[in-house]
């Protein structure tokens, strides 16, 4: 007796590839379609669709520049400053905002009531109200509420503060710089503060007791013991937060920061290229969020439990 091959469109495997191919077939047409369509109505406009603009002269003036560039450079070193600018905020964002959530989701669970109550308050506060808002208030309600530079006042001698932003450790900070990074920072770090504390209620009661048992002090007991286990928690949506804040940095626009999104938005009104000024800013974004989810990954797959 001899076992027949049963008919290939009854193996399951056949039919996760085909699907596959349908949906990548699927995705080229509509692709195939949207760039001929967008071709037809940019000719039906005379606009002619290249990135030959980016060679031309950008006859703007960025304000604030860590690279040196003025308005008779090209637009590709216009962009290139937006994105340097971007940069500095979202490296500086996630560095600031990591130690404030951090240090607020363990301080929900202090036992200290006052501690607990006023994180409680900065969360809540911070974590419902729309960022847009709350950069609209650090810029018009706090730093150009400061004094004027001449009558800058300092704190502890380290910090001076005016209207011409932050001055700290020799570095002036510009107020639209200070703005959005203050914003993202205690915006995002009011998240970061709820996943730390549930990422820290999630580890199992018995780490608790077994580290009092050895005589571990509660600060000893966080670090070493039930800190690096909450991690593999609270790394995944860590990670959509360091994105969110990465994106929400396009919001510099509001209150005059150069970033990549008002460089790009200058550069569009200027040559009317929206098609591939918006291409460019999507890859942008597209390639940081990426990048910051690669390391993320990596993070994470290092934190996680390795089964023998």
């Amino acid at each position: 007796m001899t076992n027949s091959k049963p008919p290939i469109w009854r193996d399951y495997r056949f039919w996760q590839i085909a699907v596959q191919c349908m949906a990548v077939i699927l995705a080229i047409a509509i692709i195939a379609i949207l760039w001929m369509n967008l071709n037809r109505n940019l000719q039906q406009l005379g606009i002619k669709f290249g990135f030959d603009f980016l060679q031309q002269q950008a006859s703007f003036d960025i304000g604030e520049t860590l690279v040196n560039y003025k308005p008779t450079d090209t637009y590709i070193l216009a962009l290139w400053v937006g994105l340097i600018n971007s940069l500095r905020v979202a490296i500086a964002g996630i560095i600031l905002t990591t130690i404030v959530g951090i240090t607020a989701g363990i301080a929900r669970l202090s036992d200290n009531w006052l501690v607990r109550n006023i994180s409680l308050v900065y969360v809540e506060i911070f974590r419902n109200t729309p960022l847009l808002l709350q950069l609209l208030f650090w810029y018009f309600a706090v730093f150009l509420g400061f004094p004027k530079a001449e009558n800058k006042f300092s704190v502890w001698g380290l910090i001076y503060l005016s209207q011409n932003g932050i001055e700290l450790a020799g570095f002036t900070f510009s107020p639209e710089f200070s703005t959005l990074l203050l914003g993202l920072t205690f915006y995002t770090g009011a998240f970061i503060a709820e996943i730390v504390r549930g990422g820290i209620k999630s580890v199992a009661k018995g780490q608790w007791e077994a580290g009092l048992s050895l005589g571990l002090k509660p600060t000893l007991l966080m670090r070493l013991v039930i800190f690096p286990q909450a991690l593999r928690v609270i790394i995944p949506p860590l990670t959509s937060q360091y994105l969110n804040l990465t994106k929400n940095s396009s919001l510099a626009i509001a209150i005059g920061y150069p970033d990549i999104y008002f460089v790009a938005s200058t550069t569009f009104n200027q040559t009317g290229k929206a098609v591939e000024v918006m291409i460019l800013i999507m890859l942008t974004y597209l390639t940081l969020s990426l990048i910051i989810s690669l390391i993320m990954n990596l993070l994470n797959r290092s934190v996680q439990i390795k089964e023998r």
